[in-house]
């Protein structure tokens, strides 16, 4: 009984322990003392050192936080006035912000003011009813938007009329700074007040970000207590604007050059924002270019937000404007050249380098070859007419004519001035050279962009606009409905009429060379190895030159006048003319810049837009600070492949993916792209979207297919006509795969009599009703844009 009731425990598990861990335990006690001491330091310096770090990262904060605040309080901070509606009235607004800003009490009061009391310096702009452009141009810059949205009963059924709705998407796009509602026109009674304003307020609340508060603003202790507010909070900007330095220019004028005929020195001066901009960069003027800084003069600040420096200011108003406390000059070892595209060397691959006599010669001949008419034999091509010796020729010409005159049938009078394309004799020949055709025929394939020019140049009448109109529409619903179907030409032979064309096997999994057959604008165009790690390379660059303070640069915050050299007159007239209705913006470029390739975005097109995107028709596109004038491409996104098929339009509800020829950008930026509407004063918002990529190996493919119609089936074999037109284009395209649109899959095996029709072999049974087609591909290219920028267009 009493044996039952020993205690048992449980056995350690130590027959699955190591040696060294089973021994652990036979130590002396001075090493034990000495161990557990070790181990007990061991713990609490590394407790010690977590301490020690997230101190360190507190303070790093609060020191950025406070330099942050500092360069804030004195800075330049532009609110833009929004009206959500035309009834609104936003000129009121913008005086009684300004006069309670402004220390002077009556008078004629500037744009910009700044106020002591509430310690902060603003330029108060006011966004334009109807102007697309304008606006745009104000939120890139503005760190407050105040949207003001009208109380009354009229207004508060539609708070928010149809060009506020498509401002508000563009600025969604574009990235909200911080953002507050002002209501104006509330009643007086103080029930009536507050109801007014819940109804107003919850009928806007999801239009705006959740951040967003609502502010009367129709008495000025309304303004002032929402310029307390405005004044604590912190705010915040998209972070693409916070990656380059920015300036809003308050004066633009120009100087005549003395060094080069047509070019002058355009004079920008406004308070610097974001970061230090060095002379030896580059800048981008939104929508003229980009150009190098002759010089940068940091001036004196007219509007100081101390009450002493303002007084003394005052004092020497005669000389505020030259008074120059720096002045920077680029560095001519460290400035950053001004290139834009590669100049390519046509002459590089050649063995031999002629004289300027020996081209002059080949000139002079070939004017002389194309006004000349020779007799050739029937059936002799361009090429081999090329190695005939004209001497021999001209004596069987002479004889001939002195002979026979009714011999003329037995040749042909080709003029090499006027060919463009073989006689019909070498058209029916199977033997036909088709590299020769292809050559005949490289423009014949370019309906897009023939399409997309409607006509340009050419005065047209209303009825042609509305037929052309017409035509792009009838073509975006046939392309919606039967997407990359084409017709065989009866006039062209196939062979020739796609004879850029090629058949791959898998879409996914079949090999294409990015580098073969490129286009001549490849030559002109730069890439990188890597872009991730240049990108990297470069923001560390210039991260690196804000810290260091280099005495080459404007800090940020400082009132600066930028010289910008070698300006068009044109450009600088327009842009003095610009200015008085709409800001100047001018951003610094970051290295490699201004440089062209290839950028790719993912673009959506914007609902409230109707009519058709056409590829490579010319479009604006607002990208960051920066403007372009480009004619893309579009194509899907494939993640699985390295191939992508183009597009022929932007259809509407899904991503698609824009190519254009454009200075290098980089990532992130959102992007607006407009169209003209009506007239080329009027444009409309036709897509939005972000840059994706640079990478001009990018793959995109055109691809067609070509329709037959079975005639006889029998069990798997089957008789296609309609296909193809000549048996020599079936000979052609043999090699490629046919398939149906049942799911069946193909080869061609013969040709059948002598109007193109083929004997197919199937792997499966085919139907009668079925369709036989033939998937063919080529590589597509963004078009060149004929001018870069709007104001040189304007």
């Amino acid at each position: 009984m009493g044996g039952s009731r020993v205690q048992v425990n449980k056995p350690h598990k130590s027959r699955f322990s190591s040696k060294s861990y089973r021994n652990i335990h036979k130590v002396s006690q001075k090493d034990k003392s000495r161990i557990a001491k070790s181990d007990r330091n061991v713990t609490e310096g590394a407790r010690a050192a977590r301490l020690q770090r997230s101190k360190m990262l507190r303070e790093q904060k609060r020191a950025a936080l406070l330099k942050e605040k500092r360069a804030s309080s004195g800075s330049f901070s532009p609110p833009l006035l929004f009206p959500l509606s035309a009834s609104v009235n936003v000129s009121s607004l913008a005086e009684d912000l300004l006069r309670l800003l402004s220390t002077e009490g009556t008078g004629a009061l500037s744009s910009t003011v700044a106020s002591p009391e509430y310690k902060l310096r603003a330029t108060v702009l006011q966004a334009p009813h109807g102007d697309l452009s304008s606006c745009m141009e104000m939120t890139k810059v503005a760190d407050l938007i105040a949207f003001v949205a009208s109380a009354t009963e009229e207004c508060t059924s539609d708070s928010i009329d149809s060009f506020g709705s498509q401002c508000l998407s563009v600025f969604r796009s574009l990235g909200f700074p911080s953002t507050v509602v002002l209501i104006r026109d509330l009643p007086t009674e103080l029930k009536k007040r507050n109801d007014a304003k819940k109804i107003c307020t919850s009928s806007l609340t999801s239009e705006f970000p959740e951040d967003c508060k609502f502010y009367p603003a129709d008495t000025k202790d309304d303004i002032h207590k929402f310029m307390w507010l405005f004044k604590e909070q912190r705010l915040t900007t998209p972070r693409w604007r916070n990656q380059r330095p920015y300036l809003m220019a308050q004066k633009v004028d120009m100087v005549p050059g003395d060094s080069s005929p047509g070019k002058c020195t355009l004079l920008l001066t406004g308070y610097t924002r974001a970061h230090s901009l060095s002379v030896n960069q580059l800048v981008h003027v939104s929508g003229a270019g980009d150009f190098q800084l002759s010089k940068i003069e940091i001036i004196k600040d007219p509007i100081p937000l101390n009450a002493r420096k303002e007084h003394d200011a005052m004092d020497s108003d005669d000389i505020q404007d030259v008074e120059v406390v720096r002045s920077l000059a680029p560095d001519p070892l460290n400035q950053e050249p001004l290139l834009v595209e590669n100049v390519p060397d046509s002459l590089s691959g050649e063995q031999t380098w002629p004289t300027e006599a020996e081209m002059a010669e080949a000139d002079r001949n070939q004017k002389q070859k194309k006004l000349r008419k020779r007799t050739l034999p029937r059936g002799t091509s361009e090429y081999q007419a090329a190695w005939i010796i004209d001497d021999i020729y001209e004596e069987d010409s002479n004889a001939k004519d002195d002979g026979d005159d009714f011999e003329d049938d037995d040749g042909m009078v080709l003029d090499e001035g006027e060919s463009g394309f073989p006689s019909q004799e070498g058209a029916n020949n199977p033997d036909f050279d088709e590299d020769q055709a292809s050559l005949y025929l490289r423009d014949s394939d370019e309906e897009t962009e023939n399409d997309s020019m409607m006509m340009e140049g050419e005065n047209l009448t209303r009825e042609q606009i509305e037929d052309e109109i017409k035509k792009i529409k009838e073509a975006h619903a046939e392309d919606e409905e039967f997407p990359d179907e084409v017709d065989t030409p009866l006039d062209v032979p196939a062979r020739k009429r796609f004879a850029k064309y090629r058949g791959i096997k898998s879409f996914r999994t079949s090999s294409w060379d990015p580098k073969e057959s490129l286009p001549p604008e490849y030559a002109r165009i730069f890439a990188f190895d890597n872009f991730a790690r240049t990108q990297k390379h470069v923001t560390a660059k210039s991260l690196e030159m804000e810290q260091e303070s280099r005495d080459n640069c404007a800090p940020a915050g400082s009132y600066a006048r930028l010289y910008i050299k070698e300006v068009p007159l044109d450009v600088a007239s327009k842009l003095c003319v610009v200015s008085r209705t709409k800001p100047i913006i001018l951003c610094g470029l970051l290295q490699h810049e201004s440089k062209m390739s290839v950028l790719h975005f993912s673009i959506k097109k914007q609902d409230s837009y109707d009519a058709p995107i056409k590829a490579k028709e010319e479009f604006i596109f607002h990208i960051g600070f920066r403007r372009f004038v480009s004619r893309p491409i579009f194509s899907t996104d494939n993640i699985n492949s390295d191939k992508h098929k183009m597009e022929r339009f932007l259809h509407a509800g899904r991503f698609s993916i824009a190519s254009i020829y454009a200075p290098i950008s980089f990532l992130p930026l959102p992007l607006i792209v407009l169209k003209g509407a009506g007239g080329a004063s009027t444009l409309t918002v036709a897509a939005v979207g972000s840059l994706r990529s640079i990478d001009p190996d990018r793959i995109i493919l055109k691809k067609i297919i070509l329709t037959g119609y079975p005639q006889r089936v029998s069990k798997l074999k089957a008789t296609v006509r309609y296909m193809f037109h000549n048996p020599e284009d079936v000979r052609w395209f043999k090699p490629v795969e046919v398939w149906t649109k049942c799911g069946r899959r193909g080869r061609i095996k013969e040709p059948v009599g002598t109007h193109g029709a083929m004997k197919c072999i199937f792997n499966g049974g085919l139907h009668q009703h079925d369709t036989v087609c033939m998937s063919l591909s080529k590589r597509a290219y963004p078009k060149w844009p004929e001018y870069r920028f709007p104001v040189l267009n304007a």
